[in-house]
């Protein structure tokens, strides 16, 4: 079994700084060694400076999830805060990727749980603490764990629980149960996990409920890499009331969307709980219990799993919404055009000039065009489709788009979503106004609980001072959460943001 833990004690952990402020560990054997209640930090004395600790060569064919203990300190509020940073370097590859950063500062330890897909390449973990401009700033950091499996996976029988942290209540809050805690009555005789006294699970009880409807989450660490299949549980109900145990997603805007609830009271044994579950963006799960009063009973909840395939045994096609974009720079991707629509949209190059913008990645590259001077057919309509987009996700369409020559500008292009029977239809975006020849960018939230497509379609009917209207499409209609649109000028998008705000992350 794949584990790695990096100690900080002075024997093994290089502190003599190098060049460019980097903190390297050179023994291999670091790996093995465990905590003595040590731990590094950076302080103020690196104002404006960046140091980096780096990982020996790590590997791993398995999914496995690096866990971080760490604090950043502050006494006063900053334009250009600390910043701790984790970075993948692979073997082979020329610069390191983004998995995770944080600046927020915090009065204690704080735990990060962040995923690994599988990979054949050696890695290394790279930490880098940015000290910014805060003179009061100091970043430590305690431990840094690598397990075989998922984030969301967890026995509680480790200190940190997995990262799940439970949302506090006056009244009702999710503890943890076992070892050698005797203070509730709803304590269990054996966990789960060990089958005995001295295993740990979480519980919550109502003897505290004051209210009508109190209720009490645990919520897991946030999914950082796409996943979906089969998450498992197994979990206790004593319920002499009301009881509602739900379980729920919910992404990065606060969206909760609810995939399992319990049926009827337990026995006094452990239960099985299966249920289907996809991530293909950062999502949280959360388990919600809710008291109607003080005699309500308790639930308790133990060995969390998850599989890459589905609870019906069948494995997943994970969507990615990177797929869904396009930057029209080597073809249309995954897009297409109706064929009765002739000639539609074009793929074009024009050379940026001064009466004409280029594309709006670069000005020197692809984008879809739709012009009449290409038809003699009046009020003709070019329909450009998107791939297929699965049911009950928060999808955020952007993209880029530029008129030329139109007098009336209402309905020259509009966005629809239809189911792909290609009956349903429902339209969800049009141009009302826009300013003439210049890029704008169009941003557009949406959920369905269908699969669905977009199609985006232009209209022609009317030509103004004898010239053509037409209108341009720029490259990158790029899927985010689904965020179709313009793509920027990085590398592709691994993890799609929500519409108006959010963190992008990178591909390699």
């Amino acid at each position: 079994m794949f584990s790695c833990k990096l100690s900080f004690q002075s024997n093994y952990l290089t502190t003599a700084t190098s060049f460019g402020g980097q903190y390297l560990i050179k023994n291999s054997d670091v790996c093995l060694f465990l905590f003595l209640g040590h731990y590094i930090s950076v302080d103020t004395s690196y104002e404006g400076e960046k140091a980096v600790l780096v990982s020996p060569d790590l590997y791993s064919e398995e999914w496995s999830c690096v866990r971080l203990i760490y604090q950043i300190a502050t006494t006063v509020t900053s334009l250009d805060p600390a910043r701790l940073n984790l970075y993948i370097r692979k073997e082979g590859e020329s610069f390191d990727s983004l998995l995770w950063s944080a600046k927020e500062p915090s009065d204690s330890w704080l735990i990060a749980s962040l995923d690994l897909t599988n990979s054949t390449k050696k890695y290394k973990i790279v930490l880098e603490a940015e000290m910014g401009r805060d003179k009061s700033a100091s970043i430590a950091v305690f431990e840094i764990k690598i397990t075989p499996g998922y984030c969301i996976e967890c026995d509680f029988e480790e200190n940190h629980l997995c990262g799940f942290v439970n949302r506090w209540n006056p009244n009702v809050n999710w503890f943890v149960g076992g070892g050698n805690i005797r203070n509730s009555q709803s304590i269990l005789p054996k966990d789960h996990t060990l089958n005995n006294e001295l295993g740990h699970y979480m519980y919550v009880d109502s003897i505290y409920v004051k209210h009508f409807q109190e209720v009490a989450q645990l919520i897991s660490p946030k999914t950082t890499a796409p996943m979906s299949g089969c998450l498992s549980f197994y979990y206790q109900l004593k319920q002499e009331s009301s009881i509602v145990f739900t379980l729920y997603l919910r992404d990065m805007s606060g969206f909760y969307e609810e995939i399992w609830k319990t049926g009827s009271a337990s026995s006094g044994d452990w239960a099985l709980a299966e249920v289907d579950f996809s991530a293909p963006y950062p999502m949280e799960v959360v388990f919600e219990v809710a008291f109607n009063s003080a005699k309500g009973g308790y639930v308790a909840l133990d060995d969390i799993s998850f599989s890459p395939v589905f609870c019906s045994n069948q494995t997943g096609i994970l969507f990615n919404p990177a797929d869904a974009g396009c930057n029209f720079e080597e073809d249309l991707c995954n897009f297409y055009q109706d064929h009765k629509d002739v000639p539609g949209w074009s793929r074009v190059k024009v050379k940026r000039n001064v009466y004409r913008a280029g594309d709006h990645t670069t000005g020197f590259g692809y984008y879809l065009l739709a012009n009449t001077k290409f038809t003699s057919q009046p009020g003709y309509i070019g329909r450009l489709y998107g791939p297929t987009l699965p049911g009950n996700l928060q999808f955020c369409l952007r993209f880029y788009y530029a008129l030329y020559g139109f007098f009336k500008m209402s309905g020259t292009l509009a966005v629809y979503i239809f189911e792909e029977n290609h009956v349903v239809q429902e339209k969800i975006w049009s141009v009302l106004d826009s300013p003439r020849g210049v890029w704008t960018q169009a941003e557009i939230s949406f959920k369905k609980p269908m699969p669905c497509k977009v199609r985006a379609s232009s209209s022609f009917f009317s030509v103004v001072d004898g010239g053509f209207p037409c209108l341009f499409l720029s490259d990158n209609f790029l899927i985010q959460g689904v965020n179709m649109s313009e793509v920027l000028l990085q590398h592709e998008i691994n993890f799609p943001r929500q519409c108006g705000g959010g963190v992008f992350f990178f591909a390699d």
